[in-house]
């Protein structure tokens, strides 16, 4: 099959001007790398699905193509035949965005958002491998070049669903803040959020979360998202005559405000909101400088009541935002006792490593 292939000619006619269109890519990419090597895939990938559909050059075509492309562009990585099924799928993906009858590259302009030109292609591949729809693609395209993600942390939020879970908490955001703000403000709460990189056991204590937190302050971050900056643990406010100490504050350097995050390991109870209410009105009188908008404040619970959380936070006016939290990994004490430890793993695999 791959012979008579090769010397069909409408197929090697074909091959000849895609030969071209290859070169004429290469010049173009030493000004513009990322985006024209995109264009080119994309007009790969439509010509791919265009000759399956009529040219009867049977199963093995995507095969046979790889094959010359590469023997005539040794230098070239993107030839590969599990490339070329990546180019179809991602054509195919975006494609229905896109008007009939006019050329491939030209139709990107009709496109809402062709905002996917502008992410590295291994970035691309992993959001059309994972994402169900366009709508979902494009969040995860237009997050990358907000916050400037490493395909490791695209492929982490993806597989998190922050899609799903990306300002769906329940706030007072709309009433307690001016807009713009209170959108913002909605958009960098979750709802719920993973810490699926714990291992509490099943009857942890608020200090314990709050440690566990800390100590993986880095995922933390990763779950929060971009743009909080830790300031304290247990941070001390003075009402009065009493003490009064904040489970975690932050500062959100795009939001230019406090965050003041409360940690609940049973369920959401209308007096967390006041409890939380009265800490965001001592922040806002102690902490909060000429600039700074107002602080918010983020209750995280094992589990809340839609309806509770929304009359509790109706007639409050500092903003408040309540979420969920999921531990995935939570493991019982029965269990988490007959694991072996890290070092114990460890000198086992010391010991393993001399025997050998």
């Amino acid at each position: 099959m791959k012979a008579d292939l090769a010397r069909n000619e409408q197929y090697k006619s074909w091959l000849k001007g895609l030969k071209q269109k290859v070169r004429q890519a290469q010049l173009k990419a030493a000004v513009s790398v990322n985006t024209v090597l995109l264009e080119f895939y994309w007009d790969l990938g439509a010509d791919i699905v265009e000759k399956q559909k009529t040219a009867v050059w049977g199963s093995g075509f995507l095969k046979q193509l790889s094959q010359d492309l590469m023997a005539e562009f040794p230098d070239m990585k993107g030839f590969s035949l599990r490339n070329l099924k990546y180019i179809r799928q991602w054509y195919q993906f975006y494609a229905d965005k896109i008007s009939i009858g006019q050329q491939p590259v030209a139709q990107l302009a009709k496109l809402s958002e062709p905002l996917f030109l502008q992410i590295p292609w291994g970035h691309n591949i992993s959001i059309v491998s994972k994402c169900k729809t366009t709508e979902e693609a494009l969040f995860y395209v237009r997050k990358t070049l907000k916050h400037n993600w490493s395909r490791n942390v695209l492929v982490h939020q993806i597989e998190n669903g922050l899609y799903k879970r990306e300002g769906k908490a329940i706030t007072n955001f709309s009433k307690a803040l001016p807009s713009p703000q209170s959108d913002l403000a909605q958009q960098i709460l979750k709802d719920p959020y993973n810490f699926d990189f714990l291992a509490l056991t099943e009857d942890f204590n608020e200090r314990e979360l709050e440690k566990g937190l800390l100590r993986h302050i880095t995922k933390f971050l990763l779950e929060l998202g971009a743009g909080f900056a830790y300031m304290g643990q247990q941070v001390p406010l003075r009402v009065g005559e009493r003490d009064f100490f904040l489970d975690l504050l932050f500062y959100h350097t795009r939001l230019h405000c406090y965050v003041v995050i409360e940690l609940k390991t049973g369920d959401f109870e209308p007096e967390h909101a006041g409890k939380l209410n009265f800490y965001i009105k001592a922040v806002d009188e102690q902490f909060r400088k000429k600039g700074d908008e107002p602080t918010i404040g983020i209750l995280l619970c094992k589990n809340r009541d839609k309806l509770v959380a929304e009359y509790a936070l109706s007639d409050i006016h500092k903003p408040i935002g309540v979420s969920e939290y999921q531990l995935t990994q939570s493991l019982p004490e029965n269990l988490k006792s007959s694991l072996p430890s890290i070092e114990e793993i460890e000198a086992v695999l010391s010991r393993e490593a001399g025997d050998e």
